[in-house]
């Protein structure tokens, strides 16, 4: 289920913005908020959506968003995302009843 409204859920809505739009070995740190995060896909699709350059959104850094927009410059990504987020949970879900 897509979550429109994913700010307020989002694991990094207690850090200071400070932790999050940092340069080289600190974006590791600003990724692992972002690993266990319940609406990590809506944040990354609203940051490739809307080309965000700046800061780790989603997991992602800025260099690693502009090579997934280099390959699929036309993509809604909340589309991709989204479908691949369903297909994910539906191999997940027969792996479990097989």
């Amino acid at each position: 289920m897509w979550v429109e409204d994913w700010a307020p859920a989002a694991a990094c809505r207690e850090a200071q913005p400070d932790q999050l739009f940092v340069r080289g070995a600190e974006q590791n740190k600003a990724k692992q908020l972002c690993a266990g995060c319940p609406v990590r896909t809506e944040c990354l699709a609203e940051a490739l959506d809307n080309q965000i350059e700046w800061g780790v959104w989603g997991g992602m850094t800025e260099r690693e968003r502009r090579a997934l927009l280099r390959r699929r410059p036309n993509a809604s990504w909340r589309t991709v995302l989204e479908t691949a987020r369903d297909q994910g949970a539906a191999v997940s879900a027969k792996a479990v009843t097989v």
